[in-house]
């Protein structure tokens, strides 16, 4: 029990967590407003915006800061945690996720003349800059809001 109420008190998490939240809910509320329809994976798929990966390590990060200091030692590990979350983010992902299209194309070339019956691949995976950016905004003034 002790372990669930130091959870629940700890400031760093919870505004991670929320920063994290509240960028999944920009996207559903984005998602529904450009596909005039919703779709309960929003809330747990990749990609889109903003980044909530990104909103949630920069918000981890920040309040970090804001705790033990912008000079400790828990922000540097904070901060390069969010760097290679952000760089994964708009870069690796992203690389996987065009690859993920252009192989979905050449399965719809085969199956229009072969049949096959493979399953297509996620291509939304990644970010772009401006998703990763928005993100990296949300959880720098979410974990800065609740912090004040």
């Amino acid at each position: 029990m002790d372990f669930f109420s130091q959870i629940f008190r700890n400031r760093v998490f919870l505004a991670t967590f929320f920063a994290w939240l509240i960028a999944q809910c920009f996207k559903v509320t984005l998602g529904i407003i450009k596909n005039k329809k919703f779709d309960f994976r929003w809330f747990i798929d990749t990609g889109g915006m903003p980044s909530s990966h990104t909103a949630a390590v920069t918000a981890m990060a920040t309040s970090v800061g804001i705790t033990f200091g912008f000079d400790s030692p828990m922000f540097a590990m904070a901060l390069v945690f969010t760097l290679v979350v952000m760089f994964d983010a708009q870069g690796v992902r992203r690389a996987a996720g065009k690859q993920a299209e252009i192989l979905n194309k050449i399965m719809e070339d085969i199956q229009f003349k072969r049949k096959l019956g493979e399953d297509r691949l996620k291509e939304l995976l990644g970010h772009t800059r401006f998703e990763v950016f928005a993100g990296a905004v949300v959880g720098v003034l979410f974990a800065v809001f609740f912090f004040r």
